[in-house]
């Protein structure tokens, strides 16, 4: 699908911009341009951790609701028929923004396993290890966070970590700092978030921005890191079907 997507956009010279939410929030965005400024050197790891409580948890909104059994039973969420489990929900998140900071990079290979719930025909875990030239990356998606990270964060915090050859970045959604460890600093700094400046400051405006200059869309939200991030999920999903390592899927 995503390949037709592409090759739709070729074909007709439009603009394409994927969203993905997290590619608006500050202390990632600051995490990337660290990176490119070479202040963790060259980028070695980056861990992902994302997730909620549960998607039933919270309806349109955020208003909060109580999951049942029968609302298992009734919720596309729970279908492995019509792609639900975490890993689907979540992982995109964690491997679009990992390709992002790794660059563009792709990995070599993908292993992945997923809980096994009884009574669900889903998963509502998953951890997928991405193998990498320069090392091993990991992504992990939880349905059943001790808290939703948006009015609390759980521990483990979501967001990322990145490991660089000459420091260390924590990244965590919502966060109004980052966690900057170097060579000169090795007890670490916390740096405030970085303003966005327009036309960056939220998709409709980045979308309006290209359309009218022909910019061409980049980062997490072009459809050339896009398609690296779900050749890992389908990778990640085929691995823990097959319960193996999987090499990339092309």
């Amino acid at each position: 699908e995503a390949d037709r997507m592409i090759a739709a956009l070729e074909a007709n010279g439009k603009t394409l911009l994927i969203i993905w939410p997290l590619a608006w929030y500050p202390p990632h965005v600051t995490s990337k341009r660290l990176i490119d400024q070479g202040v963790i050197g060259d980028v070695r790891e980056v861990h992902f951790y994302d997730g909620n409580r549960g998607p039933l948890y919270h309806g349109a909104d955020k208003v909060e609701q109580e999951p049942t059994t029968e609302r298992k039973a009734a919720s596309w969420f729970y279908s492995r028929e019509r792609g639900g489990g975490s890993l689907l929900d979540y992982l995109g998140y964690g491997t679009t923004l990992g390709t992002w900071f790794h660059s563009n990079a792709a990995p070599i290979e993908v292993t992945c396993m997923v809980d096994e719930p009884q009574g669900l025909e889903v998963d509502e875990h998953s951890v997928t290890v991405a193998r990498y030239a320069r090392g091993l990356s990991k992504f992990e998606t939880r349905w059943g966070t001790f808290s939703d990270p948006w009015t609390l964060q759980p521990q483990p915090k979501c967001g990322f970590v990145i490991v660089g050859s000459q420091g260390t970045i924590s990244s965590y959604d919502y966060d109004k700092t980052v966690r900057l460890q170097t060579r000169q600093h090795p007890e670490g700094q916390d740096l405030p978030v970085d303003t966005l400046p327009a036309p960056r400051q939220n998709p409709i405006q980045y979308l309006v921005h290209c359309i009218a200059t022909g910019e061409p869309v980049a980062g997490p939200l072009s459809p050339a890191v896009c398609r690296i991030g779900q050749q890992i999920v389908d990778s990640a999903a085929l691995s823990a079907r097959e319960k193996r390592t999987v090499p990339l899927v092309k």
